[in-house]
């Protein structure tokens, strides 16, 4: 809130001593000097307040992604409500592009795949098995099982599941808990600036001290002569305090955090600016917890051509341009998956040409049995349809039947962009008649 904020930003030593200073220049009978020096105070703390606030706004937006309505089953009935409103007990409905709004165990499903990046930093979606002796949640992140959690996102399928628990008791919300008990460590700035704080205030008052003895001494031991000394001491710690140094560290460092706003980073406190700029190394992990999360395309095969879907090849060859229409109807029209949000970009940057009037037939979905899924497209009143199909290499080959020379040739050329760190995706189309 604002006056948390507030306060954590006045508690800072070096506004503190701006305070004090202030408030010395009030007891000495200078207005003047005490508003400019106040008026300092309030910049510095306008401007941190403002930084902070303004992060605030957009975490707060992000906390209400991970609270999304939900369609839960209540008297019989199918009924939207916000996520905040599910219960232990209740029975949700889950789609592709839905957000989980709790823990919960699957119990029937149609191929349902959730990305559970949130909470295992794997961006590769994992497919959900429905079970019905299933009480208990597994850990995240396996394969075939019944278990979804709160705040992951549906990328394939659909499935209704029975909500185990919400809210601090989830996955994510035990991870909201733990970091709420952790306390913010001073930054070293921070410790050094409060050490040079106390140690100016004490050679401050020891010399305010000495010169109202020396004066009173100097001028005689009457009231006028203490007071006259108390005057010229607290002139003398005056001098000697730094008061421009929280103007300088707060401007700087609120102009770091304007500078890495533009980049689209949030900067919570203006102290995480100086942890950032003295690190020489920094390490992470090979997933997209500091990335986009996307996928794009990186290099086609058709036949025996190959082409670099980045370099500027225009126009392509009509292999490729068949490819990627292929790849494009394998694909769901209105994507979630990164993958197939890939598949649309390439085939919009590189193949663009006007769509045909097809219609969506039908559906095969990924299923374990078969690593593939196929959609069957037909164009109004037509005898046939196209059909589609996009998965793991070994299950569209098989589905080809294609002579053993032109099969182990495809298979080197998977081997060969695997080794490279690619992912490889088999794309096929057919043309059969309409049911």
């Amino acid at each position: 809130g604002l006056l948390a904020i507030v306060w954590e930003v006045v508690r800072e030593p070096m506004l503190l001593m701006l305070l004090a200073a202030g408030a010395l220049y009030l007891s000495m009978g200078q207005p003047r000097d005490a508003a400019l020096l106040l008026g300092f105070v309030f910049v510095v703390i306008g401007i941190t307040v403002f930084q902070e606030r303004r992060t605030e706004h957009a975490l707060e937006a992000l906390r209400d992604l991970s609270s999304p309505r939900a369609l839960v089953i209540r008297e019989g009935r199918a009924r939207r409500i916000p996520g905040r409103e599910v219960v232990p007990g209740d029975w949700v409905l889950v789609a592709e592009g839905d957000r989980v709004p709790a823990d919960a165990l699957l119990r029937r499903s149609a191929h349902l795949a959730v990305d559970e990046s949130l909470l295992t930093g794997e961006s590769v979606a994992v497919r959900k098995a429905p079970s019905r002796e299933a009480h208990a949640l597994e850990p995240p992140g396996g394969d075939g099982l019944a278990s979804l959690y709160s705040g992951t996102l549906v990328v394939a399928g659909q499935g209704l599941a029975e909500v185990l628990a919400t809210g601090a008791a989830t996955q994510l919300g035990r991870i909201g808990t733990r970091l709420a008990e952790l306390t913010p460590e001073r930054t070293p700035l921070q410790v050094e600036t409060g050490r040079v704080v106390r140690a100016l205030a004490l050679v401050g008052l020891g010399a305010c001290a000495l010169v109202v003895v020396a004066y009173a001494l100097r001028h005689g031991a009457a009231a006028s002569g203490w007071r006259d000394g108390l005057l010229a001491g607290l002139t003398m710690a005056m001098a000697i305090l730094p008061e421009e140094f929280p103007v300088v560290l707060t401007v700087f460092l609120a102009l770091g955090a304007w500078r890495i706003s533009r980049s689209r980073v949030l900067t919570r406190r203006l102290a995480a600016i100086e942890s950032l700029g003295a690190a020489t190394v920094l390490c992470v992990d090979k997933t997209g917890t500091l990335t986009e999360n996307r996928m794009a395309v990186a290099r086609l095969i058709a036949g025996h051509e190959r082409l670099l879907a980045g370099g500027a090849v225009t126009p392509i060859p009509e292999a490729f341009r068949t490819l990627l229409e292929a790849a494009r109807l394998a694909s769901r029209p209105q994507a979630f998956d990164p993958m197939e949000r890939a598949l649309h970009a390439a085939h919009a940057q590189l193949a663009p040409r006007p769509a045909e009037p097809l219609a969506l037939v039908r559906e095969y979905p990924l299923s374990a049995e078969l690593l593939a899924m196929s959609l069957a497209w037909a164009a109004p009143g037509a005898a046939t349809c196209r059909v589609a199909a996009k998965g793991a290499p070994e299950a569209i080959l098989a589905l080809c039947r294609l002579e053993p020379a032109a099969h182990a040739a495809l298979e080197r050329e998977v081997a060969a962009m695997a080794a490279e760190g690619l992912r490889v995706l088999a794309v096929a189309s057919a043309e059969c008649p309409r049911e």
